[in-house]
């Protein structure tokens, strides 16, 4: 049978019915088969797209120019969510102003100049606590601005929460960020700390139509600088400045002198370890028992106070 097959003019007779064999098989396979490569080319498409979306999404969220990755993990919105609850004791708003603030701070990071300094936690855990503590009034001082991206977040989300603001501003504005008078590292956005670029991101909130935002120019230990923001008494205060022990001391001292019966205090970088002076000035602070102020807790590494007495003579 094997040499039968050997011989050429069987191996050619038989062609036409092998052919046939071959085709045969080569339909079933196809079938059997066609709908599994439609599946994979569908697949490989959605992969194609999914992959270039999230490409677009990190163009706009990644760290690039801002030095800080904006892309939460649920796990990290949750953790927010719960810290911001607990210290308010408004869990039903915490989610929602947690999302507000998370909007709020990658469109004004998108459309303005510069960027917010801090962890995504960190900065919208104050943009979303802050409303829910319901200052008494709607006047806002910040100690240290950078680029203004953050005063123009939080008047925002007061607006949200009916309150219409009133900001005024201290910082030195010398062109790069400082603390303690000396200069930090070349910011990753490569732009200058000046008065023009924080008045040009406040714009992105209606600064100059709907409010008019102060800036004194200046440090906040000052005389003439507090002389000229110290005119009113604060419905809530965000210390952000010099982050030595003695400029937050500093700070604190002149703190205790300008909020409102009721307002509240941001204590940034509390408990960071990059910056042990600002837990060390406060805790130094509040030992004594004497402060109008009060802790009302922690939210990712902002500390929360109330001022609970009018402001001395």
């Amino acid at each position: 049978m094997v040499s039968l097959l050997n011989n050429p003019l069987t191996r050619r007779a038989l062609r036409p019915a092998a052919t046939l064999v071959d085709r045969r098989i080569q339909q079933r396979v196809e079938r059997a088969t066609g709908p599994l490569r439609g599946e994979l080319a569908a697949l490989r498409r959605e992969y194609e797209m999914e992959r270039r979306g999230r490409h677009a999404l990190e163009l706009l969220l990644d760290r690039s120019g801002r030095g800080t990755f904006r892309m939460p993990s649920a796990q990290e919105v949750d953790r927010l969510v719960r810290e911001v609850g607990a210290l308010t004791g408004n869990g039903a708003a915490a989610r929602r102003s947690v999302v507000s603030a998370y909007r709020t701070v990658v469109a004004l990071e998108a459309l303005g100049v510069g960027r917010l300094a801090g962890s995504t936690s960190n900065v919208c855990g104050k943009l979303a606590t802050v409303p829910l503590l319901a200052p008494p009034n709607g006047r806002i001082l910040e100690i240290g601005t950078l680029y203004g991206l953050f005063a123009a977040a939080l008047t925002r989300m007061t607006h949200r929460a009916g309150v219409e603001p009133e900001l005024t501003i201290v910082d030195p504005l010398a062109g790069s960020q400082l603390q303690s008078g000396t200069s930090q590292p070349a910011d990753p956005t490569g732009t200058p700390v000046r008065e023009d670029v924080v008045r040009a991101n406040l714009a992105l909130t209606g600064g100059g139509t709907t409010h008019h935002p102060r800036i004194v120019q200046g440090f906040s230990s000052a005389p003439e600088v507090r002389a000229e923001a110290g005119d009113r008494e604060y419905g809530v205060i965000v210390v952000d400045g010099d982050h030595s022990m003695a400029g937050v001391a500093a700070d604190l001292e002149w703190v205790e002198e300008i909020a409102a019966p009721g307002g509240v205090v941001v204590l940034d970088d509390y408990g960071d370890a990059a910056w042990p002076g600002v837990q060390e000035a406060l805790d130094k602070h509040l030992a004594g028992g004497a402060s109008r102020l009060r802790l009302l807790g922690r939210v990712s590494t902002s500390a929360y106070l109330r001022a609970e007495r009018g402001r001395t003579a």
